[in-house]
């Protein structure tokens, strides 16, 4: 069983920047594509960006280009998701997320989520 808890999330304005944080308790975690989603109020949840297991490769929804970037310690069992430039449509419930398989991460349908950590941005 894979446990992810997320942290870093918080009430910021328009512009700025977070750093979010998913720590994961499983031994195996160079062996996890690693991933963020976002849920928004009365939105079906939406794929935001995934780091394949080395950390060699990503990937990211276009809303987030440019402006978020995944990355992972391998050592620290962690996968982070800076944020710039936050606009108040980032506003939304940040989940991490994990699979051994990047074809499910990226079709949406990682095997373990974590419980959510909440950014709002104010405009």
């Amino acid at each position: 069983q894979v446990q992810l808890v997320e942290s870093g999330g918080g009430l910021v304005q328009a512009g700025g920047s977070l750093r979010l944080s998913c720590a994961t308790s499983v031994g195996t975690f160079s062996t996890y594509v690693m991933g963020w989603f976002r849920q928004a109020p009365g939105k079906e949840r939406e794929f935001v960006a995934t780091i394949t297991r080395s950390g060699s490769s990503t990937y990211y929804a276009d809303s987030v280009k440019a402006r978020f970037t995944i990355s992972r310690d391998n050592v620290k069992n962690t996968v982070y998701l800076q944020m710039t430039n936050l606009r108040p449509e980032d506003t939304a419930l940040y989940y991490c997320a994990a699979d051994p398989r990047l074809s499910t991460v990226l079709d949406g349908r990682p095997n373990y989520w974590g419980q959510g950590t909440q950014v709002t941005v104010s405009s």
